[in-house]
């Protein structure tokens, strides 16, 4: 999918330190083996660290396995992301890829001390993308050990096949459960603290960041979280197991009745385009609609989330995100699957009718962006961060509207704010975030729900939420 994931189509934004190399390679001893890392001038940096055993043979969706190797393993070269099909954004990633993909990088101020920890997931609809140079961002520099995680994506990660030992599908959720694991045992051998995890998202990133958050079995295992552009449903209703299965069903089929552990990787990615979810309006959300595996997710994330123990939450939108999925011809079915009943009150909220469409908005876009913008992220973010303040937890919203050159901003446009040098009215986006890891609030006059904090080119000024009166006609999941 084209839109979502664009993170990694932006690294070439990030701003990298000094690359200055030295002779004496950092080593560490961790629970799998010794791995040997690479310098730069303000930090160093260990790349395609493996947390769990090829999930490749008899390990081909099964959930991962603990690894051990001997000797000294090199941490110095960039690692292929996991196996995905070409949507042009992800190009680099898509050329690089291997179903042998289950590792992290990390990026250290040393290998003394005890910091504050991000654990990034990227974003990618779950079927594409990759933690690109996530490790050589600046943040690095406020004083923060960053950890960037691969995970199984597409029909590797979130398909369900049948099978006497299989599960529901979410092995990808599956090894970033795994990766917590192995940051909890192991990041303070990297001058980390692993009573301070803060995981962290965008898009299909943030979307399982608040799984994590529902999941019983992730939630010991982190301090706090950061969820930009995502939530755990996307506005639209929970995947039941057995819908699930009936697209492991449809793989088979599409293999014209191959054993899809028998498949080849790229035999999987061309099957997976021909999958389809007759509860969504587009496919390309297949991946982002989120099933009830009974193993991570034992029962709705709605009644997880509802039960799970507050955490300080960072929350917040872009002002302008995606088009409808599919575009116009599709605005019908996804207002009504949005809306249900009340999708005729939300076209009138909208002044949709008549064969004549609104005027595009000066920062909102044209109508099917606002539309799709309010439904899959507004809403959604709004309605967790009152769950989460209901809980007295500390809840950080913000709205994100700036672009370089005071362009429209985008889906994903923040990124290059957080992780590199671009500012909004000269406010640097990853002083905020840097504060929120280190402390669990991010300062600047902050205060909980419903206040939220607005980044554009007047810099940050914090003003009443606003939550859209569409928010209020949404299907309750």
């Amino acid at each position: 999918m084209r839109y979502i994931g664009l993170v990694w189509a932006l690294a070439g934004l990030l701003v990298a330190p000094g690359a200055a190399q030295t002779t004496v390679a950092p080593r560490v001893v961790t629970t799998g083996g010794t791995i040997d890392g690479s310098r730069a001038a303000d930090r160093l940096i260990f790349r395609g660290v493996a947390f769990a055993a090829p999930p490749v043979g008899p390990l081909r969706w099964q959930p991962p396995q603990p690894l051990r190797w001997s000797g000294v393993r090199r941490a110095i070269d960039r690692a292929p992301a996991c196996i995905q099909a070409d949507y042009g954004w992800n190009r680099a990633d898509y050329l690089f890829a291997s179903e042998d993909c289950l590792t992290l990088d990390i990026a250290t101020p040393s290998l003394t001390g005890s910091r504050a920890v991000l654990v990034w997931i990227h974003g990618g609809s779950n079927h594409a993308g990759g933690p690109g140079d996530t490790v050589m961002s600046s943040l690095v520099g406020q004083g923060v050990v960053v950890v960037a995680v691969r995970y199984r994506l597409g029909t590797l990660g979130f398909l369900a096949p049948r099978s006497p030992q299989g599960t529901g599908g979410n092995y990808g959720l599956m090894d970033q459960i795994a990766a917590l694991r192995w940051v909890r045992a192991n990041i303070a051998r990297f001058g980390g603290d692993p009573a301070k995890v803060t995981i962290g998202g965008e898009s299909a990133g943030a979307q399982d960041v608040g799984l994590l958050l529902a999941a019983p079995a992730a939630r010991d295992l982190f301090r706090q979280a950061i969820m930009q552009s995502g939530t755990p449903a996307f506005g639209m209703a929970y995947r039941p197991v057995e819908q699930a299965f009936r697209l492991g069903d449809q793989l088979v089929a599409a293999l014209d009745g191959l054993d899809p552990r028998d498949a080849s990787p790229a035999a999987l990615v061309a099957a997976d385009g021909r999958l389809h979810d007759a509860d969504i309006v587009h496919d390309d959300y297949l991946w982002l609609r989120t099933t009830i595996d009974g193993v991570v997710l034992p029962e709705s994330p709605a009644a997880l989330l509802a039960a799970a123990p507050g955490k300080p939450l960072l929350i917040g939108t872009n002002v302008r995100e995606l088009d409808i999925p599919g575009g116009r011809p599709f605005r019908d079915g996804f207002i009504a699957g949005h809306y249900g009943a009340k999708a005729d009150a939300a076209r009138a909220a909208y002044r949709i009718g008549g064969g004549v469409d609104p005027a595009p908005a000066p920062r909102g876009g044209t109508i099917d962006e606002r539309i799709s913008t309010d439904a899959t992220f507004v809403c959604p973010a709004d309605r967790l961060a009152r769950l989460w303040a209901g809980k007295g937890a500390p809840v950080y919203r913000y709205v994100f509207d700036d672009a370089p050159g005071g362009g429209m901003t985008s889906h994903a446009r923040e990124l290059s704010y957080v992780f590199g040098e671009d500012r909004a009215g000269g406010v640097h986006l990853q002083d905020y975030w840097a504060a929120f890891i280190k402390t669990g609030a991010p300062g600047g006059g902050w205060s909980g729900w419903p206040r939220r904090m607005r980044f554009d080119a007047s810099g940050a000024t914090p003003e009443p939420a606003k939550i859209p009166t569409v928010c209020d006609l949404a299907v309750d999941l």
